[in-house]
């Protein structure tokens, strides 16, 4: 069974940085377009960012533009998330799968995994 597993969340002051990881097996990586998402307290899960195989592209929400970067390490089946400049409004827990775009927005295909949690305070 395919496995996505987060990682690198934690509590940080506003203004301060983390860097997520979501590492997964060759099957879910192999060829794959990945996206994180994530969800606030009360809210629906919403997208993030998301890195082609290539890495040649990246998207990005307009809330995390210029302050996140995603990156993959196709050889560790690993991808990142450097999130800098945080906000408590960044508060969520934080979810990476395999992605394709479908009727302009960009669509989770994959199993979650259990996500990472990123707190945020002021």
């Amino acid at each position: 069974q395919v496995q996505l597993v987060e990682s690198g969340g934690g509590l940080v002051q506003a203004g301060g940085s983390l860097r997520l990881s979501c590492a997964g097996s060759g099957r879910t990586f192999n060829y794959a377009t990945m996206g994180w998402f994530r969800q606030a307290p009360g809210k629906e899960r919403e997208f993030v960012a998301t890195i082609t195989w290539s890495r040649a592209t990246t998207y990005y929400a307009d809330f995390v533009k210029g302050r996140f970067i995603i990156s993959r390490d196709n050889a560790k089946n690993t991808v990142y998330l450097q999130m800098n400049s945080l906000k408590p409004e960044d508060t969520a827990v934080y979810y990476c799968n395999t992605v394709d775009f479908r009727g302009g927005l960009w669509i989770p295909i994959g199993s979650w995994g259990q996500g990472t949690q990123v707190t945020v305070f002021s």
